[in-house]
């Protein structure tokens, strides 16, 4: 099956075919470094983090660029804020969003530009605008013209009356258009500022990405990404301000992932649910957030919500369960060479889930990147190999061995399963026992009051302690053995 994806410009799904055989440029829209991340930056990175894991999955050579923002209105007000450099500012928060990425595992992007980093590039940019009629200088500014890119709106399917209907613009009697946006500003007292034909002044926001993203990856590029906020203006207008200048197509795949809503209200500091990925890990294992984060497509609206979270972590346990039970019996199991055997169904179900589990992952990702199908699938193999590894048969180390593969093939690009089985499970078990509202000792101490309630057939009070300790995230299994706890 051919690579498929959602293109934002054709808002349909488009066999995938790079302008280069074999090779990829893909652009995704970094942040801005005013302040600390939040779980919507989480979820772009993730998801081009994804992205370009498979793509390289596939054998494709990619040159991955994601930038930095590093001189922006809100850089500006947070050093004045705070009597310091702009540069101070983003250098902080450009290493505080690396620990963030480290922590969640991401691969690092082949190149990660800075906007100070490229001025020379954004004035050569605007001169060709500028010369081409694309362009106009006022006192020390210059504008975009956007009337004069007669497609301008293609990518939101905007048109101008519309745009202008439904406009909060700021008013400035200087411009042609109210639309028409900044590519240059004059420089103001106590603002940074580096000289250019109009004056000493620094870039507007939109200019930043054409210039870097053709700078490092040519005219036009394969893939161009970000979240859906950016589709208007910030995407519109890098369209406009490439394709003005050269006269080709910017980007011939637009990809754009899904708001992240917390407890199904819009993330907002107003609101006081706005969490930082800091705060997120804090309480979740990394892999718990990928996973949780992958498990809807990406194109879809995500609610991040304490029982989301809660399944996902629940989800990612299993796993590792699985993990460790294959790698004790793996430990135990007989020389391969003897075991030849497949005769259950049930072994050779679970062989050929393992067997086939690769084309599933293939057919899911190359569907547009469908990992909330490829999760589905690693639930069916894990509910497979668990049947197995309940009364493993003189067979398994070599249907386990398959089954291990297949978690690894998908982990790998998913970025979950990379930690040891053991150390997760111990990690995650002292976690919830620190988030324990009641001691062990206690759980320990109901546990005998319950067996005592039940050996005297008092089923209310079992019910009644069962149902207390399922309050307090503790679930019950009673077993041949005896009557064992864990957390949810």
């Amino acid at each position: 099956m051919a690579l498929r994806v959602y293109n934002t410009m054709t808002q349909k799904k488009e066999e995938f075919h790079p302008l280069q055989e074999g090779r990829i440029g893909m652009y995704a829209c970094g942040v801005t470094v005013y302040d600390l991340c939040h779980i919507g930056h989480a979820r772009s990175a993730v998801v081009f983090d994804v992205i370009y894991r498979y793509l390289r999955y596939k054998g494709y050579e990619v040159t991955y660029v994601r930038n930095f923002t590093d001189v922006d209105d809100k850089i500006i007000k947070r050093a004045q804020e705070e009597g310091v450099g702009f540069e101070e500012i983003a250098a902080r928060y450009i290493k505080e969003f690396s620990v963030d990425m480290g922590a969640l595992g991401m691969s690092p992007p082949t190149i990660e530009p800075k906007a100070t980093e490229h001025i020379p590039e954004m004035i050569a940019l605007i001169q060709r605008l500028v010369e081409k009629g694309h362009a106009y200088q006022v006192d020390a500014d210059v504008y975009y013209a956007v009337e004069s890119f007669p497609a301008y709106g293609k990518l939101s399917k905007r048109t101008l009356d519309e745009m202008q209907a439904g406009a909060r613009v700021e008013v400035d009697e200087r411009k042609k258009n109210p639309l028409d946006f900044a590519l240059w500003k004059g420089a103001k007292p106590g603002e940074p500022s580096w000289e250019s034909p109009w004056g000493k002044g620094r870039p507007g926001w939109h200019i930043e990405c054409s210039a870097m993203s053709q700078r490092y990856l040519g005219d036009t590029l394969d893939i161009h990404g970000g979240g859906k906020d950016l589709i208007f203006p910030h995407h519109e207008n890098e369209i406009a301000q490439a394709e003005g200048a050269t006269g080709r197509p910017f980007a011939r795949y637009w990809l754009h992932n899904g708001f992240v809503n917390i407890a199904k209200e819009k993330m907002s500091k107003s609101l006081g649910n706005f969490l930082t990925i800091k705060d997120i890990l804090k309480e979740y294992h990394p892999e718990v957030v990928r996973f949780f984060l992958l498990s809807r497509h990406y194109r879809s609206p995500l609610d991040f919500s304490t029982q989301g979270m809660a399944e996902a972590r629940q989800g990612l346990t299993r796993f590792y369960q699985t993990l460790a039970g294959i790698d004790e019996v793996l430990r135990k199991a007989t020389e391969a060479g003897k075991q030849k055997s497949y005769t259950s169904s049930e072994r050779k179900a679970a062989l050929q889930k393992a067997k086939t589990f690769a084309q599933s992952f293939e057919e899911a990702m190359d569907d547009d990147f469908n990992t909330a199908v490829v999760i589905a699938a690693l639930f069916e193999l894990n509910h497979e190999i668990n049947g197995l590894l309940q009364h493993p048969p003189p067979s398994a180390a070599q249907i386990l061995t398959k089954g291990k593969e297949a978690l690894a093939l998908a982990g790998k690009v998913l970025g979950i399963f990379q930690e040891e089985p053991t150390v997760f499970l111990e990690q995650e078990q002292q976690r919830k026992t620190r988030a324990l509202t009641i001691t062990p000792q206690e759980i320990e101490k109901l546990i005998t009051e319950r067996n005592d309630a039940r050996s005297k057939k008092n089923w209310a009070r079992a019910d009644q302690i069962r149902n207390q300790l399922d309050s307090q995230g503790v679930i019950l299994e009673d077993g041949p053995q005896g009557t064992i706890w864990r957390m949810q």
